[in-house]
């Protein structure tokens, strides 16, 4: 069942990417934005990667990796992520303990009003795998408007509000949910030199069963033309959890900080 609900949250992520692209005011779930001049239409990817094992006194493990695609034209932008992160360890007695595993996929178009305005309409869809919280998965569509301010040539933020559906499928239970939400999301990036860049997330999806909010900081240093090593710290946050059948009740708030190489293609 979790394959097939990949399967589809995949398919849905890249169909949202098949049409023309790109813009002046893009916003959604990632720490990472195109360079407004790079709007040539042309397909743009990279893959993000970070590994840590440990043996000896302690036997663990731990990944992460990150596909990102994204295509800009004057009137359209367009953007697909599909990030993974596992942890996993050996207790005394040989058994293997699962301590974290995540998917999330996301993507979004958005539709300039005209090639020179900041002001857009957007399209945004997520789907979230998280086999340590309270959920067996939460999926989130919504629509509406996105506006960007430029502070300086160094310095934007993206601003988008918009309603939108949340729907999730409770571990406990087993039961279904679908929930009206408000959608509220806004992106700082700063290129502070030619080698280097800060960016920060923050997104709220708001709704009268649950509120889950999400905050992604990133600092990017390039090493090349193609790599780039980066640091990131991911919060998410869901106010309404639940207890689990073996007692456990998960955390309202999840983090994640990763070290990890960055290759663009």
């Amino acid at each position: 069942m979790r394959l097939n609900r990949v399967g589809l949250a995949v398919a849905v992520a890249v169909s949202m990417g098949m049409g023309t692209a790109s813009a002046s005011t893009f916003m959604f779930d990632d720490i990472q934005d195109v360079d407004p001049a790079n709007q040539d239409g042309k397909w743009r990817a990279s893959a993000e990667i970070g590994v840590l094992i440990r043996s000896g006194n302690t036997d663990s493990r731990s990944w992460k990796g990150k596909i990102d695609l994204q295509r800009d034209t004057l009137q359209w932008r367009h953007r697909g992520v599909i990030d993974y992160y596992r942890q996993e360890r050996k207790t005394f007695e040989g058994v293997t303990v699962t301590d974290a595993d995540r998917l999330f996929i996301s993507g979004q178009s958005n539709r300039i009003f005209e090639s020179s305005s900041h002001s857009s309409v957007f399209l945004y869809g997520s789907y979230e795998d998280d086999a340590l919280n309270s959920y067996e998965y939460q999926s989130t569509i919504a629509a509406g408007y996105g506006a960007r301010y430029h502070f300086n040539s160094d310095i934007f933020a993206d601003f988008e509000a918009g309603p939108g559906l949340s729907f999730d499928k409770r571990r406990d239970t087993g039961e279904t949910d679908t929930d009206l939400i408000l959608r509220l999301a806004g992106n700082l990036d700063w290129q502070i030199s030619e080698t280097a860049r800060f960016t920060q997330l923050v997104s709220t999806e708001i709704g009268d069963d649950n509120t889950r909010s999400r905050a992604v900081s990133a600092l990017t240093a390039n090493l090349n033309s193609r790599l780039a090593l980066r640091l990131s710290l991911t919060l998410t946050h869901n106010s309404t959890v639940f207890e689990q059948p073996n007692g456990r009740i998960p955390e309202k708030l999840d983090t994640e900080t990763a070290v990890t190489i960055v290759y663009t293609f």
